[in-house]
């Protein structure tokens, strides 16, 4: 028992998901596999971030003896893009997250929440200058949501090097977090080591238990709340330093136990171990309840559970370290993961090749340099100090709230700004925020350019060049090298294709404002319904859209081409632009919002049509859901067609038709059999009238042809 007296524990949990909101508007929008949710994002609070800030204990007899904020024992961090995210979307879950870290300041002294870089670059392999910026705007994040300023700061991937260090150390933090593997011969008793830069700095290492990471990770450990108690005091009680793998990797080389420091029996022991925080109820269901258990497990033990800053302002780091360079928690080359072929990847029968990845990284380091030019050069006549301006840009990049951006421009603007010049200030440093954030490591992590987390770091190089105002001179190269990006799958093409399928005849702002038009002449109101980051003002087909985050105000001309529940267009045409010309937008290239405003409107209005009151009254008291009461009503409708069918049938079957289309879903199995079975034999004028509904039913009309 003195040695588990003797003993602190720290269990770290990262916090992050990849960016998947639209560039433009900072929205993230509905996505296949998050079902029944929204998003990813909503899911996974569903299933992790809400549970680990409310975790049950069980009592005997599977009632319910206590619930816990667990991050209130635990060191934690939440990645800055999703903490955007959670603020807005996930409001209880975000306020739960800050009075965790606020009652561990209150018991400890220091609290359990670290920093992390604004965006999850992999910071070795970005130049100095973003380097200081990435860390810049963490840190100022972190002040804005917690109210005090980090001690540590978690790094991407665990992605370190020299400089990276020494960044970290130039701008206050006191320590990170490690994998074994990544320093050579790490500090007995599981206590961090001091690390000296290169430059003179100094910060603490924090070197996390790898046997205990990867079983509560990979092993099992998370299902069994005593076996991971046992493992814990195993790991208390164990010579040498735990030296296995990172929770996300198995590394082909690792510190051996004869390299590490002797133990120092009698002396105080840190047992500490870091996992990704959706381990606990996303990656592994209910396993915030085995979180919770383990927290009092260990408390009633007799351990310290703490976190590394209460535990070094005990134990200062003295052990000197040395760094293996280019090292990482998640790939077993280092960081080839983001640049190279190394041969990570997660099904190498599907993808088995990441030649793409170097390619796609020379594309977008060479865009940056472009657009690093242009923010230097417009900048200077604009900032006092340029590069400075982006640093401090992070106390504003989370928000769009005017007034906070108006007062940044003023003390950071070289002098009185034009309105003109204030929108371009906001326009480069926006511009510059795409330029950091199309590094986000997520492109390169998974195992292909056509996945959505390609297409995501394209998006935002897409929205860096417009802002740019120089596409015409920095689209041409970066399409020629993202032609050299071939995806494992063919019907993918280059990534060259991928950037292509993001580029649109109308601009963003464009459809937001035939989105505007659509709204008003469906008597909604436009603000709740279009994305939070514009505002819309005129009236009749003069629409202005204002951006929140560049105030640059674009002016449209909208003209309805078409309004019915199938057949929702209208013309665009930007009057801003000298050469502009009219081009359509239909339904399914509007901001989502508001695609989902006006599909709402026509179900209001054809619903009664549709149904029987026994199958209305059932949908509005949830009896049944509306998908699979307007399945079986277009099953209906379809067997009851005559022949040849009356006006009045068609009309029924064109307006369930409309409603169905509106649920973008697969047309069931048992309507497709009702319509071939009219359809295979019709004929004449039958055969006319039913042809536009065999096309929207799924079928060709190769077998007709002869009609």
């Amino acid at each position: 028992m003195s040695a588990v007296l003797n003993t602190s524990l720290v269990i770290h949990a990262h916090f992050y998901q990849p960016p998947r909101e639209n560039p433009f508007f900072d929205e993230v929008e509905s996505e296949p596999g998050a079902e029944p949710f929204h998003d990813w994002n909503e899911r996974i609070d569903r299933e992790c971030y809400r549970a680990v800030v409310a975790a049950r204990i069980p009592a005997p007899g599977g009632r319910i003896a206590r619930i816990i904020n667990t991050l209130e024992w635990i060191s934690f961090n939440v990645g800055p893009t999703l903490f955007e995210w959670m603020e807005r979307q996930a409001p209880d879950t975000y306020r739960a997250i800050l009075a965790a870290d606020a009652a561990s300041v209150e018991r400890l002294g220091h609290g359990n929440a670290i920093a992390q870089p604004y965006h999850h670059a992999i910071l070795p392999l970005a130049s100095r200058r973003d380097k200081v910026t990435e860390v810049r705007w963490g840190i100022a994040d972190f002040r804005r949501r917690y109210g005090r300023e980090p001690e540590g700061m978690w790094l991407p991937e665990t992605a370190v090097d020299d400089e990276t260090l020494d960044v970290l150390a130039q701008e206050g933090i006191r320590f990170t977090i490690l994998a074994p593997h990544q320093v050579v011969a790490p500090p007995s008793n599981g206590f961090p080591g001091r690390y000296i830069t290169a430059n003179g700095r100094e910060i603490a290492l924090c070197i996390y238990d790898g046997d205990l990471s990867h079983g509560v990770a990979f092993g099992g450990l998370v299902r069994d709340a005593n076996q991971w108690l046992r493992a814990i005091e195993q790991a208390q009680s164990t010579e040498g330093v735990p030296h296995a793998a990172a929770p996300g990797i198995r590394p082909t080389t690792h510190t051996p136990r004869s390299m590490a420091a002797e133990p120092r029996p009698g002396e105080p022991r840190l047992v500490s171990l870091a996992t990704d925080g959706e381990t606990y109820g996303h990656h592994h269901k209910f396993g915030e309840m085995a979180l919770a258990r383990v927290i009092e497990g260990t408390r009633e033990r007799g351990m310290q559970v703490e976190n590394f800053a209460s535990f070094l302002a005990r134990h200062p780091a003295v052990d000197d370290v040395r760094l293996v360079p280019l090292t990482s928690w998640s790939c077993a080359h280092g960081v080839e993961r983001w640049r190279s072929n190394c041969g990570c990847r997660l099904d190498g029968v599907k993808h088995p090749s990441q030649a793409w990845r170097a390619p796609l990284r020379k594309a977008l380091e060479d865009l940056a340099a472009g657009l690093h030019e242009i923010f230097e050069r417009e900048g200077g006549s604009l900032f006092g100090d340029t590069w400075n301006a982006r640093d401090a840009y992070g106390t504003v990049v989370s928000t769009d709230d005017a007034v906070h951006r108006a007062g940044y421009l003023d003390t950071y603007a070289r002098a009185a700004l034009s309105p003109a010049q204030r929108t371009r200030a906001l326009e480069v440093l926006e511009m510059e925020r795409d330029a950091l954030r199309m590094f986000t490591s997520c492109g390169w992590f998974f195992d292909d350019i056509g996945g959505l987390e390609g297409k995501q770091v394209l998006g935002y190089a897409l929205r860096a060049m417009t802002l740019s105002h120089a596409a015409t001179a920095l689209e041409p190269p970066f399409r020629a090298t993202l032609a050299l990006v071939r995806s494992n799958d063919p019907q993918v093409g280059t990534g060259a294709d991928v950037f292509a399928s993001l580029v649109h005849a109308v601009s963003p702002e464009g459809r937001a404002a035939a989105a505007a038009r659509a709204l008003r002449e469906l008597n909604l109101d436009p603000e709740p319904n279009l994305p939070i980051g514009i505002d819309v003002a005129g009236k009749g087909g003069a629409v202005t859209v204002i951006s929140h985050r560049t105030l640059r105000s674009r002016n449209f001309n909208v003209e309805r081409v078409s309004l019915t529940a199938h057949d929702v267009r209208f013309t665009v045409t930007a009057l801003d632009e000298s050469a502009a010309s009219a081009a359509t937008v239909s339904l399914p290239e509007l901001p989502e919002r508001a695609r989902h405003a006006i599909r709402s409107a026509f179900r209001r209005a054809l619903l009664p049509n549709c149904l029987t009151p026994d199958e209305l009254r059932a949908l509005a008291e949830g009896e049944v859901a509306l998908r699979s009461v307007l399945a079986l009503a277009l099953t209906r409708t379809i067997a009851a067609l005559s022949t040849p069918p009356s006006p009045d049938a068609l009309v029924a079957l064109d307006e369930i038709m409309d409603l169905f289309e509106q649920l973008e879903s697969t047309i069931p199995f048992d309507t497709q059999t009702a319509f071939w079975r009219i359809w295979s034999r019709a004929e004449g004028e039958t055969l006319i009238r039913l042809r536009p509904f065999a096309a929207r039913l799924g079928f060709a009309d190769e077998h007709r042809a002869d009609s």
